[in-house]
C-alpha cells in the first residue's frame, strides 16, 4: 500500500471512530398512539410524539392491548406479575418507574410474552422523560413516557377500558442533528478536504519537480556523452588487421566478428566496438560494455561541465590498506589544509608488513 492509501485509510478510521462516539449521544423519540372506546361508545384516538426509546431498545414498531401489573405497579419481581402470557393476543406492559432497575422491569414483562414495555415516569415529574439504559434486557421495544400521560392510561385500564397502544419511531435527536453541530462538521469536512487536496498537490508537484530534474540531468549527460564520443578514436579496419584475422575478436554489443572495411570506435580503455553499435550504447550508459570504464571521466568531459556550472568536486583521496592490518585510512591529497605532510603521517599497524619483508629477506 502506498503512502496515499495509508493516509486515506487513517482518515477513514478517524472519521468512523468519531461517528461511533457521537452515536452514543443520539436518542430517538417515540410516537405513542392510544385508541379506546369511551362511555358514549365513541372511539377516541390520541397521538403524540411524547415517548423516548431506551438506549438498548429495538427501534421497531409494536402494538397491543395495554396491560398493568397485577400487584405492584412498578412491575418488579421474578414471579409472574401480569395476567397475560405469550399465548395471549399481543399486549404491551405499562409499568411505573422505580423500586428496581429498568432491566428487571423489562425482563419481567418480556418473559411473560409482552411485545413491548412502556415505563411512565415518577410522580411530580409532569410529562418529562429520559433515555433508559437497560443493557441486561436488549432486543425488545422499551419506551418511556411522561407521568401525566401514563397515569391517564392507567386510569382508563383500571376502569375496565381496553386501551390499544401503538408505538413507532419518531425522530433522532442529539449532536448529529443539532444545527450548530452540523455547521461544525461541515467546516471540519471542508478543512480536511482542503488539507488533503493541498497535500496531494504538494506531493504531485514534488514528484513532477524531481522527474523534471531527472530528465534535465539525463539530457545533460547525453550532451556530455556526445562530446566524449566525438573525442574517441575512430578507425576503418583493413585486411591484415589483428581484429579481422582473429575470430575471437568480437564486438561485445552485437556479438559479430570484425570485417575489413567496417568502422570501429576505440574507447579510452582500448576496447574496440563497431561504431554503429557502441555509440547508442554510450549515449545511454556512458561506460564500456566490457570493463565499465566511464568515458566521461576518462576524457575529462564531466569535469569540464562541472566547472562550467560551478560545481566543486570533492578532493581526491587515497586509501591505504596494510596487509594483515585491520585499519584503513583515507588521506586527502589536494585539500588546502593538508599542506603540511608531517601532520598527516597517520600511525597504522605495519607489523604484518615488516614480518613479510623479513621473511622475503631470509
Amino acid at each position: 500500500m502506498g503512502k496515499k492509501g495509508q493516509h486515506c485509510l487513517l482518515l477513514l478510521l478517524c472519521l468512523s471512530g468519531l461517528v461511533r462516539r457521537s452515536a452514543a449521544f443520539v436518542y430517538w423519540t417515540a410516537i405513542v398512539e392510544i385508541i379506546y372506546v369511551n362511555s358514549s361508545n365513541d372511539t377516541v384516538g390520541k397521538y403524540c410524539e411524547c415517548g423516548m426509546y431506551g438506549r438498548n431498545s429495538d427501534l421497531t414498531t409494536a402494538s397491543g392491548i395495554v396491560t398493568l401489573p397485577m400487584g405492584d405497579p412498578h412491575g418488579c419481581g421474578s414471579d409472574p406479575v401480569y395476567s397475560r402470557n405469550a399465548s395471549s393476543p399481543p399486549w404491551i406492559a405499562l409499568v411505573k418507574r422505580g423500586n428496581c432497575t429498568f432491566s428487571e422491569k423489562i425482563n419481567a414483562a418480556k418473559w411473560q410474552g409482552a411485545t413491548g414495555v412502556v415505563v411512565y415516569n415518577v410522580d411530580s415529574s409532569g410529562n418529562s422523560t429520559t433515555q433508559m439504559s437497560h443493557p441486561e434486557a436488549p432486543h425488545i421495544l422499551a419506551v418511556m413516557i411522561g407521568n401525566i400521560q401514563g397515569m391517564e392510561v392507567v386510569g382508563l385500564v383500571r376502569n375496565g377500558t381496553d386501551v390499544e397502544m401503538v408505538i413507532g419511531p419518531g425522530n433522532p435527536h442529539g449532536p448529529w442533528v443539532d444545527p450548530y453541530w452540523l455547521y461544525f462538521l461541515s467546516i471540519a469536512f471542508f478543512v480536511v478536504t482542503a488539507a488533503s487536496i493541498t497535500y496531494f498537490v504538494f506531493l504531485s508537484a514534488s514528484r513532477l519537480y524531481h522527474l523534471n530534474m531527472h530528465r534535465r540531468n539525463e539530457r545533460r549527460l547525453k550532451s556530455e556523452a556526445k562530446k566524449a564520443i566525438g573525442r574517441l578514436q575512430v578507425r576503418t579496419l583493413k585486411r591484415g588487421d589483428e581484429e579481422t584475422n582473429s575470430e575471437a575478436q568480437l564486438c561485445a554489443v552485437c556479438i559479430e566478428s570484425y570485417k575489413a572495411g567496417e568502422v570501429v570506435t576505440v574507447l579510452t580503455c582500448d576496447h574496440i566496438f563497431h561504431k554503429a553499435c557502441i555509440e547508442p550504447w554510450l549515449l545511454e550508459r556512458r561506460t564500456c560494455p566490457m570493463c565499465k570504464c566511464d568515458i566521461l571521466t576518462a576524457l575529462g568531459v564531466e569535469e569540464e561541465t562541472k566547472e562550467d556550472i560551478g560545481i566543486e568536486t570533492p578532493p581526491e583521496a587515497t586509501v591505504i590498506t596494510v596487509t594483515g592490518g585491520e585499519a584503513v585510512y583515507e588521506v586527502p591529497l589536494s585539500h588546502p589544509a593538508n599542506s603540511d605532510p608531517e601532520r598527516h603521517q597517520n600511525p597504522y599497524d605495519n607489523r604484518a608488513f615488516e614480518g613479510d619483508s623479513e621473511a622475503l629477506r631470509g
